[in-house]
């Protein structure tokens, strides 16, 4: 399947929080404002015929009769490092919003003249086949190392290597540096990259921006103060030496899935990245330099200076001094031992390669994958070779001023979703032939194999959906909820289609919840603590523990499919109560941040049966209130996720405005000031073509390490909000027949 390459398109670690309120008004005895009414439908099961014996002793049993509810549906950024700008504009005293007069009338009318331009621009976007993906934008890591595997390899061409230093030129900051979002502070390791990719493509160490580059990257400690993947990347071609390397054995893989710090304590991603470095690591190539980068260091005669140990009792000095003991393994491991070990990981990487020649539907698996490849003997030609290749071409989105960006992974089933989810609660009609177009591709991306996520839940049926086109292996619950609430608001030709695809979701997602109550996005208990620990782990977050936006997207779904008292569904109710910070915000994993993480929950509690007079309901009010900006709108920096004082403080976002209001709707406040400012604000700045811009990145892949601009973010989630403004939130529509 080919992805738009036009350009104009369009997500580790929970930290600890605060408990709040532990029980639920779901109790029998707690008072609640009466639920919204239930209308009737054919039953659909989510037991799975085998008796779920999970690990925490509890067995998923037959839970009933699945009811379907009734309802209709009809920076510039800021500079600096020093903290977080003011609240931004000054209030009219005779006009409490603080935004200029709506031409168009008043806030109604205007949401729903934004509505409808939002919806035209939507379907003119999407694919004849079914699906949307807007672009997925990073940074230049992501190019920067696709010229370096082409270096590698051999297999560089003019125009690639033109394009892709093009766009890496386009994104240095005025100091040198190359940020990892927009707007946001010099990130060493991405400058370090960058640099030596404009190198091979023929930039010269005294060309001014070059020399503004390299005096940052000294200024910041240089090469030996960068992350270890980006000292491996050097490595590679004797830039840095093996021996100042963490070791990563690839014996490894022979550690069972009971042992601390197998591979699949590692989260997926990490876990596709680290099997391959275990050969990359073992044979340690170098090819030849085609350029020294002496510049990049703050000594050239002590590139690496000794540093001290951290204190023996430590955590990181116990890894320190295990590595120091790996490093004497190598010299004496058995070579049987490590011929089987290489041989494990060549057939583990080979096994996982998609249809479509990718790992796992994202770049850094697939870079490192093709390098271990290529060290065990396959050849450019070869036709696994061929295939990740190809698939890497694949992620490249050619614009038109001739740069070329590479895209991290791609989107179309979480796009696709909730672009249905936005049009329907909108008012699209839910027979409307673009929406069963899109019910018809997402029924087709429903995997019905085992992947990894079967290592600890062996006995468990699989039925869930991946974020990308071709990702069999790695299924994540996210996607899996936010599709079945999205195929809710369809009305199928095939009721029946759809009704076995839920009951297969929702067996799956139920048995993935985690011990706690909660739920990760692409394993159930992947929770060690100790993987964050390891020397080669400074990436960013490696393993997948539960989160609230995933927990509360799954607690949405279950709530919408007559699962509100599931006792599953309870407990992650309870857990999102208790993971309720004092503020009132809830953290977000995968979305930028607490403005994110409150506008998923909200939602959810809401759907669960939370009445809006409920405290922690309250509290996410009062918080979201307090955080908005004087332009009406809401945002917030990604440095949240280090600094507290960024936290709900940002430049005005399309999408992070539109996650406020989702909470602020779900809980009552439609006739708040807040809520019409916030309206207004987004009918204001859309675009005559009925979208809005962004370029502030509100995606999260790892928090702070990895940020992700989803370009159809802008678009999906204001016409979200702009349509439950104008129609009322809803619960998904029961649309089978006779419903």
């Amino acid at each position: 399947m080919t992805a738009t390459t036009d350009g104009s398109g369009g997500p580790v670690g929970v930290r600890a929080a605060t408990a709040g309120e532990t029980t639920t008004d779901l109790d029998p005895g707690a008072p609640a404002e009466p639920a919204a009414p239930v209308a009737p439908a054919g039953p659909v099961d989510f037991a799975d015929p085998v008796d779920l014996a999970l690990d925490d002793g509890t067995a998923l049993g037959a839970p009933g009769v699945l009811g379907a509810p009734g309802g209709t549906a009809g920076r510039t950024g800021p500079p600096g490092r020093t903290g977080p700008p003011g609240r931004t504009g000054v209030a009219d005293p005779a006009d409490p919003t603080g935004l200029p007069d709506l031409a168009d009338g008043d806030t109604d009318t205007a949401a729903r003249r934004a509505a409808a331009r939002s919806i035209d621009h939507l379907l003119g976007r999407q694919d004849s086949q079914g699906w949307w993906k807007g672009t997925l934008e990073t940074n230049v890591t992501m190019d920067a190392e696709d010229l370096l595997l082409r270096e590698f390899l051999g297999i560089q061409d003019a125009r690639t290597t033109a394009a892709s230093a093009r766009f890496i030129r386009g994104g240095q900051g005025e100091d040198g540096s190359w940020a990892t979002f927009f707007g946001g502070p010099g990130d060493l390791s991405a400058t370090v990259e960058a640099y030596v990719a404009l190198r091979l493509a023929g930039d010269l160490p005294g060309d001014p921006h070059m020399e503004r580059a390299s005096a940052w990257v000294r200024e910041h400690g240089g090469i030996a103060a960068s992350r270890v993947f980006t000292r491996i990347w050097l490595a590679l071609f004797g830039w840095w030496r093996w021996d100042d390397l963490p070791e990563l054995p690839p014996e490894l893989l022979f550690l069972p899935s009971w042992f601390p710090l197998n591979i699949y304590d590692f989260g997926c991603w990490a876990r596709q990245t680290i099997v391959p470095l275990t050969v990359v690591s073992a044979k340690r190539p170098v090819r030849p330099a085609p350029f020294a980068i002496d510049e990049l260091h703050t000594d050239p005669r002590v590139p690496n200076p000794p540093a001290p140990l951290a204190p023996a009792l430590s955590w990181d000095g116990f890894f320190q001094r295990a590595d120091r003991v790996l490093r004497r393994y190598r010299r004496v491991a058995p070579r049987s031992l490590r011929g089987a070990a290489l041989k494990a990981a060549t057939r583990w990487i080979v096994e996982r390669q998609e249809n479509d020649g990718c790992w796992g539907g994202i770049q850094p698996p697939a870079v490192y994958s093709l390098i271990a490849l290529h060290l065990c003997g396959y050849d450019t030609g070869h036709p696994v070779m061929r295939a990740g290749l190809a698939s890497l071409d694949r992620f490249a989105v050619w614009r038109e001023d001739g740069a070329r960006m590479v895209e991290a992974c791609q989107s179309p089933v979480w796009d696709t979703c909730l672009a249905t989810v936005a049009l329907a609660d909108a008012g699209l009609p839910a027979d409307h032939p673009a929406l069963v177009k899109a019910a018809d591709w997402m029924l087709g991306e429903q995997i019905g194999r085992p992947g990894d996520w079967a290592v600890r839940r062996p006995r468990l049926a699989p039925g869930g959906w991946a974020f990308e086109f071709h990702n069999d292996n790695y299924p994540d619950i996210d996607d899996t909820a936010e599709v079945v609430l999205a195929l809710r608001r369809v009305r199928h030709p095939d009721p029946a289609r759809v009704d076995a695809a839920v009951a297969r979701a929702g067996r799956w997602t139920l048995g993935m919840q985690s011990r706690d109550g909660a739920w990760g996005a692409f394993d159930a208990d992947n929770t060690s603590s100790l993987a964050n620990r390891l020397p080669f782990c400074d990436f960013g977050e490696v393993i997948d523990p539960p989160s609230a936006d995933v927990t509360a997207h799954v607690v949405e779904m279950l709530a919408h499919e007559g699962r509100a008292h599931h006792p599953r569904a309870r407990r992650g109710i309870d857990w999102l109560l208790a993971h309720q910070e004092p503020s009132g915000a809830w953290f977000g994993r995968w979305g930028v941040n607490h403005v994110y993480g409150t506008g998923a929950v909200v939602p959810a509690l809401a759907a669960a049966g939370l009445p809006a007079s409920h405290p922690a309901i309250r509290r996410a009010v009062r918080w979201l209130e307090s955080v908005q900006n004087d332009d009406g709108g809401w945002g917030e920096d990604l440095r949240s996720y280090r600094e507290e004082s960024w936290i709900g403080q940002g430049a005005s976002t399309a999408s992070q405005t539109a996650w406020a209001l989702l909470a602020l709707l779900a809980a009552g406040e439609r006739d708040s000031t807040a809520v019409e400012r916030g309206v207004r604000r987004l009918a204001l700045t859309q675009l005559p073509d009925g979208s809005w811009d962004e370029p502030y990145f509100t995606g999260t892949g790892f928090p702070w390490d990895f940020s992700i601009n989803y370009h159809l973010y802008r678009q999906v989630f204001p016409l979200t909000a702009l349509g439950r403004y104008v129609h009322g939130t809803p619960a998904a529509v029961a649309c089978r027949q006779g419903g």
